[in-house]
């Protein structure tokens, strides 16, 4: 943070009180995007998904766990430069619980699965001498339901697309609400896949995913329809109990939020990020279980905070082709 914006900060002027405004607005659109492994409990926050992107699981019925939390201390415009503002610190935390069904298609080497996960979510904003712009946010964030997720798999390769729907529960920041929810139903049209090599101890693997939000609750404002890319990758050594690799996500904005409540620091600005860096499993043979970190800086941020995001992931396979696990 530059010397000269914490004095600036403290100068009573418009720009201040500006600048205290779109600490406020980002941080709400943030809860937009704030609700794993191949079991994926939805992914609007960029980060959420690595290696796992668009790789099939093995048919049976999965309880799932996943825990991501965001910090940044940056904010950047809509081209790229730091915002001046007093010292800012940003910590978004969500605990998402879900359940997720695969099954193969009659004898085919055709995959269905159907994923359900709701997370609690707790967003802090903080910003020196700016009492306006401070935010502490706790509950439920809105359901994340994906009734289809078709995959077809040969021996050096997975493709796979789907649907997936965010449900709000109640409105969002923008219209007044006091939890975390967006506020706005989220579409989610979503295709990728994965390539293997060396009898599929390496692969490389991406899941693109369009993103068509509707009308916010109480409130003239539509958030602009996102593209976003994720994925990586890695290799599985020790027999296949472990995996290591690199991850990675781009997310671009391609239309401009929209409405005649839109604040009007936000009017033609689009988000955009890319981030970079290293994810581990291992799996836990004992419990069937598996556990995924990972852990990714954001580059290159527009209209958006610049910080960096930590999952972990737990997969339990609770039964198999229609056994109990171990059985």
């Amino acid at each position: 943070m530059a010397v000269g914006s914490l004095a600036a900060a403290r100068r009573p002027s418009a720009q201040a009180r500006r600048s205290g405004e779109l600490v406020a607005v980002c941080v709400a659109l943030l809860l937009t995007t704030t609700p794993a492994v191949a079991q994926d409990l939805g992914h609007k926050l960029p980060g959420l998904l690595g290696l796992d992107a668009a790789r099939i699981p093995e048919p049976g019925l999965y309880l799932v766990y996943r825990l991501a939390s965001y910090e940044a201390e940056e904010l950047r415009d809509r081209e790229g430069h730091l915002i001046p503002t007093a010292p800012f610190n940003l910590l978004g935390v969500a605990n998402a619980f879900g359940a997720s069904y695969t099954t193969k298609v009659s004898r085919s080497n055709v995959f269905l699965t159907m994923t359900v996960g709701w997370p609690i979510a707790r967003i802090k904003a903080d910003v020196e001498d700016r009492p306006e712009a401070r935010i502490d946010r706790f509950g439920l964030g809105d359901p994340y339901v994906q009734p289809v997720r078709l995959g077809w798999r040969n021996g050096r390769s997975d493709v796979l697309t789907s649907y997936s729907i965010y449900l709000p529960i109640g409105r969002s920041a923008l219209a007044g609400g006091k939890g975390v929810s967006s506020g706005q139903i989220t579409h989610e049209f979503s295709g990728g896949g994965s390539l293997y090599f060396k009898d599929r101890t390496t692969f490389l693997t991406a899941l693109a995913s369009y993103e068509l939000n509707t009308r916010q609750r109480g409130i003239d404002v539509t958030r602009g329809d996102a593209i976003e890319i994720q994925g990586g990758m890695g290799t599985k050594f020790f027999g296949q109990l472990a995996e290591a690799g690199l991850a990675g996500f781009a997310f671009w904005q391609v239309r401009d939020d929209r409405g005649a409540d839109l604040p009007p620091v936000l009017r033609g600005a689009r988000d955009r990020v890319y981030g970079l860096g290293p994810e581990a499993a291992i799996l836990l043979k004992a419990i069937r279980g598996q556990v995924r970190v990972r852990y990714e800086w954001d580059i290159g941020a527009r209209a958006r905070p610049q910080g960096r995001i930590f999952v972990a992931g737990l997969n339990f396979l609770l039964t198999q082709r229609g056994k109990p696990a171990g059985s």
